[in-house]
């Protein structure tokens, strides 16, 4: 994989992420895990507009979000809303080694790098298990 292709992962992969959050959030009530959902979207937020700015400075179009996407299963409580997330930071995180993997841009490396350990952390913060190899699901 090229370092264009896996930004361009990794965007889809935010994309996918806000999306996700988004709607977790919404099934959140106010208190602790709605705030946890919405220091994450923002920090998702923030990610996007990053990788997106990579794209752009090496002359990429950056890859639009979808008008919608599909979830493993039916978002409809505080349980399967945060199991969302939790699934959405694993996904992150692997996708995310695959950019740490792709580039050799010091600029990029660091911010990836970065990334995958936040994703990590939030895999812990969400419910997850601490893993030797994070994104090994």
């Amino acid at each position: 994989m090229t370092e264009t292709e896996a930004l361009q992962a990794t965007l889809a992969g935010e994309h996918a992420a806000l999306y996700g959050v988004g709607l977790a959030g919404g099934r959140l009530k106010r208190g602790a895990r709605f705030r946890a959902a919405t220091i994450s979207y923002e920090q998702h937020r923030k990610r996007r507009d990053q990788l997106a700015e990579f794209l752009v400075d090496v002359g990429e179009t950056p890859v639009a979000a979808a008008a919608a996407y599909d979830l493993p299963q039916a978002v409809t409580s505080a349980a399967t809303a945060t199991a969302l997330v939790l699934l959405i930071e694993r996904r992150l995180t692997a996708v995310y080694g695959d950019l740490v993997e792709a580039t050799d841009q010091n600029p990029v490396r660091t911010f990836a790098v970065q990334a995958l350990i936040a994703c990590s952390q939030a895999q812990l913060s969400w419910g997850g298990s601490p893993a030797a190899f994070p994104g090994d699901a």
